[in-house]
């Protein structure tokens, strides 16, 4: 058995997204955003990241980001294989299967 996934594999799974708000957010939000990553930014911002499963689980966390009053600064998928460096908001290239 190969352990390279089918493009059908790649995507039944959840997509990474990064979700930039302006404001700093404490982890205690983080289970009722569905357990994304908080991360604090020197320039006032929050990071939230992690998989997201469909179109309408983003629309809820979007909803629940506009519910704490948040301005919303950006919205950005990524790639599958790809995490974030916490608080440095770039991409890390690794080995690791979402």
């Amino acid at each position: 058995m190969s352990d390279k996934q089918t493009n059908d594999e790649k995507h039944n799974q959840p997509l990474c997204y990064e979700i930039r708000v302006r404001g700093h957010l404490n982890d205690r939000w983080a289970e009722w955003l569905e357990g994304l990553t908080i991360t604090l930014e020197e320039d006032g911002n929050t990071l939230l990241t992690g998989p997201v499963i469909d179109q309408a689980a983003l629309y809820g966390l979007l909803k629940k980001v506009r519910d704490l009053g948040l301005p919303l600064v950006s919205v950005s998928p990524l790639q599958h294989g790809t995490l974030t460096t916490l608080g440095t908001g770039e991409a890390d290239q690794s080995d690791v299967k979402l």
